[in-house]
């Protein structure tokens, strides 16, 4: 699922590494919020499942309304702004295998010039995919308890025994967590990170170009819910549970 909004440039690279550098043939629904930059014409010329509003309905609403177009067994949600790494399904995949049963919530990594693990560009104007690829193998990859949220793997009926993702967090900010506490309420305790599914992140592109401090209020809002639904703080509820 890739809710995106007039981001068409950086979808498109989405798109095209999941076709390129994945094992499986995956139903790939994106939810088109405003589509003013040609996003929408895209999808359709593509012949893509979407849903799409003519606002920006945020990616709670956006992910729970393309979900119901959802064929397979497992949902995987997904920001436009990612570049999916060779073998990112696959070690899903294996991780599936092994656990046997559908109560768990798996996520890859994300690498990119934000965060600590590889540099290949912080834009598509200097992103360097050539660079990534040579040197995927030598980027130190491990598995760990908890989640990074995103891309997060789900079996689909998880998914509508909690009801998706809850839609007072919109636009978004806190979403994230109060997801994975619905799935905590629901008995699931493998949150697992994914050390070999890596996907290189271009940073927030959507919520950073809509102002500098908003990503920053969006999870300040989305902590003052969290807080008021659950009674705990998102930090304390990820450190101490997940």
């Amino acid at each position: 699922l890739i809710p995106t909004f007039n981001n068409l440039e950086y979808l498109k690279i989405c798109i095209n590494s999941i076709k390129k550098n994945s094992k499986f043939n995956h139903q790939i629904i994106i939810h088109v919020n405003e589509g003013t930059d040609g996003t929408l014409e895209y999808v359709k010329k593509n012949n893509f499942d979407f849903t799409y509003s003519k606002e920006n309905i945020g990616m709670p609403k956006a992910l729970n309304q393309s979900s119901k177009l959802s064929k397979y067994n497992f949902i995987l949600i997904s920001h436009d702004d990612f570049y999916y790494c060779p073998g990112w399904d696959t070690e899903f995949s294996k991780e599936i295998e092994l656990i046997k049963h559908k109560n768990f919530y798996l996520s890859g990594i994300m690498i990119g010039a934000g965060q600590k693990f590889f540099n290949a560009g912080e834009t598509i104007e200097d992103f360097e995919e050539k660079k990534l690829l040579k040197n995927i193998e030598n980027i130190k990859k491990f598995n760990f308890q908890g989640t990074t949220k995103c891309p997060g793997l789900v079996h689909k009926d998880i998914w509508n025994k909690v009801g998706g993702w809850s839609e007072e967090f919109f636009p978004t900010g806190g979403d994230d967590s109060d997801f994975a506490m619905k799935l905590w309420n629901n008995n699931i305790r493998i949150f697992k990170g994914i050390g070999s599914s890596l996907v290189y992140h271009f940073g927030s592109i959507t919520t950073r170009k809509k102002g500098d401090n908003l990503f920053t209020y969006n999870g300040s809002r989305g902590n003052k819910i969290f807080i008021k639904k659950w009674k705990i703080s998102i930090n304390f509820f990820e450190k101490f549970y997940l």
